[in-house]
C-alpha cells in the first residue's frame, strides 16, 4: 500500500471517531471557521456527530436545477480547473500537463467507445476541502458500467497537478460509463485524493475504496437509470470529478477557472 493510502487511512480513523460532544463541537466549529464553510444550506456544525459526517453533509435546502433537457449540469460544487478538446486521446490535467484518456479509463472500456471519445471534450471539477462533497448526475442517462480502479491517493491540489505527471491516472478512481436516450456517450470519473480514502456510490454498495484490492473491478448494468440531479454518492473530503463527452456531442460553457455550483449549466447538446 502506498504511503498516501496509509496516511488517508489514519485520517479516516480520526474523522470517523465520535468524540465527546464538547470536543466534537470544538473540532467541527474549528473546521468550519478555519476553512470558511458556508453552512446556510446545511444543519448546524454542532449537529454532526463526527468530522466525517460534516464532510459528507447533505443539503437541507433543495437546489434549483436547470431542467432544460439538452443541458448538462455541474455534478458538484467545485472549481473548473481545466476544460476543452481532447487532442486525439490526450486531455489536460492542468495547463502544461497532460495525460492519456485511454490510460485513465483503462482497458476495461471497449475500443469502439474509446474511439468515440477521440477529439471529444472534457471538463475537470476540483472539490476543495471546504466544498459540499456529494456528487450528482449531470444528465438523464443509463449507466452501463462502473469500474473501480485501485491506485495511489496523491493530493489533487494545484501544487500536485503542476508537478505530478499523469496524476489522475496514478490515483484511485471510479469510472461511470453513461449513455443518453439518443445513444450518445459520456463518462464521469471520480478521482480519490489524499485523505479521500473513501468514495461512496449509492447505486453500487459493493465498491469499497482504499482497501487491499489491487486490480480493477467491473460492474455492468442493463437497466440502471439515473436522472439529472440524482445524488450518486460522496467523497470523504475534497477531490476531483472528470467528465468526457464523445466527439461533437456538446458545446462547453466558457467557465474555466471559475467556481460552479451543483445544478448550474456546464455544457449543451449540439
Amino acid at each position: 500500500m502506498h504511503i498516501t493510502n496509509k496516511i488517508s487511512n489514519i485520517f479516516h480513523k480520526f474523522a470517523t471517531k465520535e468524540f465527546p460532544k464538547p470536543i466534537q463541537n470544538f473540532i467541527n466549529n474549528g473546521y468550519v471557521n478555519l476553512l470558511g464553510l458556508d453552512m446556510r444550506e446545511f444543519e448546524k456544525a454542532s449537529s454532526y456527530k463526527t468530522l466525517n459526517k460534516l464532510f459528507t453533509r447533505e443539503l437541507k435546502i433543495d437546489r434549483q436545477l436547470d431542467t432544460n433537457e439538452s443541458h448538462f449540469i455541474s455534478p458538484a460544487d467545485s472549481f473548473v480547473s481545466e476544460s476543452g478538446n481532447i487532442q486525439d486521446e490526450t486531455a489536460c490535467q492542468i495547463k502544461g500537463m497532460s495525460y492519456s484518456v485511454k490510460e485513465l479509463l483503462t482497458q476495461e472500456i471497449i475500443y469502439d467507445n474509446l474511439q468515440r471519445l477521440k477529439n471529444g471534450t472534457f471538463m475537470n471539477f476540483y472539490l476543495s476541502p471546504k466544498d459540499y462533497h456529494r456528487y450528482h448526475a449531470s444528465f438523464d442517462c443509463k449507466v452501463t458500467k462502473l469500474i473501480h480502479v485501485p491506485g495511489k491517493l496523491y493530493p489533487v491540489n494545484f501544487t500536485y497537478l503542476n508537478k505530478q505527471e499523469s496524476l489522475f491516472v496514478e490515483n484511485e478512481r471510479v469510472i461511470m460509463e453513461c449513455v443518453t436516450s439518443n445513444n450518445q456517450l459520456f463518462y464521469m470519473v471520480f478521482v480519490g485524493a489524499l485523505n479521500v480514502g473513501k468514495m461512496v456510490f449509492n447505486c453500487e454498495p459493493r465498491i469499497k475504496t482504499n482497501t487491499s484490492v489491487c486490480h480493477p473491478t467491473v460492474f455492468e448494468y442493463e437497466d440502471l437509470t439515473i436522472n439529472k440531479g440524482d445524488c450518486l454518492g460522496y467523497f470523504e473530503m475534497g477531490s476531483t470529478v472528470l467528465m468526457f463527452w464523445e466527439k461533437e456531442m456538446v458545446e462547453l460553457d466558457n467557465i474555466i477557472n471559475t467556481k460552479v455550483k451543483f445544478g448550474e449549466v456546464i455544457s449543451r447538446i449540439v
